[in-house]
């Protein structure tokens, strides 16, 4: 019983991951037809908030207390590590 439950939440994370995937690629390129300057500036300002939370997640711990940007940005980090990881597996990619 236990082996079906996990076969079905694998597919479930792998169909949601594939149509995550695809959701956001016809985003990329309706926003890109669209206004390609605000599409690259949206971009970069999303990968320039995921390395910085890349860096908060990964630097080395001072002491004090952790700004709220730095934790919101430590989590959109590690949420996109896992979709990554899971849209990899993703046959549609």
């Amino acid at each position: 019983m236990y082996v079906l439950e996990e076969v079905v939440g694998e597919v479930v994370l792998t169909v949601v991951a594939c149509l995550a995937v695809a959701g956001l690629a016809l985003a990329i390129v309706r926003g890109w037809e669209s206004s390609p300057l605000i599409t690259g500036g949206v971009g970069g300002a999303l990968l320039v908030f995921l390395v910085y939370g890349g860096w908060e997640l990964l630097r080395p711990t001072r002491p004090g207390r952790r700004g709220r940007l730095a934790g919101v940005a430590a989590a959109t980090f590690a949420g996109a590590a896992l979709f990554v990881a899971y849209a990899w597996s993703c046959p549609c990619s």
